[in-house]
């Protein structure tokens, strides 16, 4: 947990990581005796969207890393809509390719917000310390 597993973090509170975690025990539901292509899940995993090629290589189709103002990231860039394009084809296996489309821009705007307001927090932090009213830390 903690900033170097936000992926995990954003899937085990979203809609589909919920999903896993109340039907994760109930074969009926996960069958992990059969492989991934063979299998008829009622939700996502992790491996389902990023490995998908039946290999261990992790398929990341464009994350753009928020840490050190890459929340900024120009996501109107060619190489950025060709990663998104492969990004809602996973969504579209079981989304309309418009759902898809619409919350993964959400999603965006929501990466984008969160960025500003660590930015702000962490100006006022630096203030603080700056000031010398932050010192000694507690």
């Amino acid at each position: 947990w903690g900033k170097d597993h936000r992926d995990w973090e954003a899937y085990d509170i979203g809609l589909h990581g919920v999903v896993y975690q109340v039907n994760k025990w109930d074969p009926k539901q996960f069958d992990w005796t059969k492989k991934l292509a063979d299998a008829d899940y009622v939700g996502p995993t992790c491996q389902y969207c990023h490995m998908r090629g039946g290999h261990h290589n992790v398929q990341r189709f464009g994350t753009v890393y928020t840490s050190m103002g890459m929340s900024m990231a120009d996501r109107g860039a060619p190489i950025w809509k060709e990663k998104r394009d492969r990004w809602a084809s996973v969504c579209d296996d079981c989304h309309s390719p418009r759902f898809a489309r619409e919350n993964l821009q959400a999603l965006d705007e929501a990466v984008k917000d969160a960025g500003l307001k660590y930015r702000e927090t962490f100006q006022v932090a630096a203030d603080l310390v700056k000031d010398g009213v932050a010192d000694p830390m507690p």
